[in-house]
């Protein structure tokens, strides 16, 4: 699953909102959920270090996995130091989160091109290499599946006791 947040920075109002966006349905997102913490609690969870403001962060409605807390966390730090910005977007994806091979998420701004090269996607290997490098040898060589014995045995005559009225 596909999943954004979409972190906007309120100058008025003096907030920071987290937006979290979810793939429901094959390339539509869907808002989930939408966070808002004053700056002051954002300030001084920033200045308790990064663990405070994951905590801060983390909610009933809004509790990411820790390694997309921790990017989040870190994003929001840098919004709220910024001047010039006022929002940034991660992007996630579940199947990098469930590989070995963690591959950094996609900061970028609101607004630039979503589209991807199809030929990209068509020469990527590294799922068929996953495959490959996970499979154990060992089970090649081994025989089909014996029979086993069991314990249970169904006696002749019960099968046939079938009550006639029905």
């Amino acid at each position: 699953m596909k999943q954004k947040y979409l972190i906007l920075k309120e100058k008025d109002n003096k907030l920071i909102k987290i937006q979290e966006f979810a793939e429901l349905d094959k390339e539509a997102l869907s808002l989930l959920c939408e966070e808002a913490y004053d700056f002051s609690t954002i300030k001084s969870a920033i200045s308790s270090g990064k663990d405070a403001l994951i905590l801060a962060l983390r909610t009933k409605n809004m509790y990411p996995p820790g390694i997309y807390a921790e990017k989040i966390a870190m994003a929001v730090a840098e919004l709220y130091k910024s001047k010039d910005k006022d929002s940034l977007e991660l992007l996630f994806d579940d199947i990098e989160l469930l590989t070995k091979d963690r591959k950094a998420v996609e900061v970028r701004e609101p607004g630039e091109d979503d589209s991807t090269d199809i030929d990209e996607l068509l020469e990527d290997d590294s799922i068929d290499e996953m495959i490959e490098d996970d499979m154990d040898d060992s089970y090649e060589d081994k025989d089909g599946i014996k029979k086993m014995g069991s314990s249970l045995k169904i006696a002749d005559d019960d099968f046939a006791d079938v009550d006639d009225d029905t």
